[in-house]
């Protein structure tokens, strides 16, 4: 499978007390372990993104629990009030354990 590539789209500043939106999506195909393979007739093997986490300051702020209903390349988009200046960071599990993660500042005025 090709390398997944998160992305994220957080603002970069924010005035305290605003509520601020974080987007977040990451390329993954998302086998559901279901299909079979086309030449072979074999079961193509689960390989799903299982776990998605955002923490802030190393704080959780917003986590899920996956299953293989979900589509590829999962979209997520959650909000939180901005209280203090830190990093964001985002991370994404899938069933080999690969871990796929992406950090972002954020600077409360």
């Amino acid at each position: 499978m090709a390398k997944s590539k998160p992305r994220v789209k957080a603002p970069k500043t924010a005035g305290k007390g605003d509520i601020v939106t974080i987007k977040t999506l990451i390329s993954h195909k998302m086998e559901t372990g279901l299909r079979k393979d086309k030449k072979t007739g074999d079961l193509i093997p689960r390989q799903i993104i299982n776990k998605f986490m955002a923490k802030f300051n190393g704080e959780d702020v917003f986590s899920v629990d996956i299953d293989p209903a979900i589509s590829a390349n999962p979209y997520f988009q959650f909000s939180m009030k901005a209280e203090e200046s830190g990093e964001f960071e985002f991370i994404w599990v899938d069933d080999s354990g690969d871990t796929y993660s992406k950090k972002s500042a954020l600077t409360v005025n």
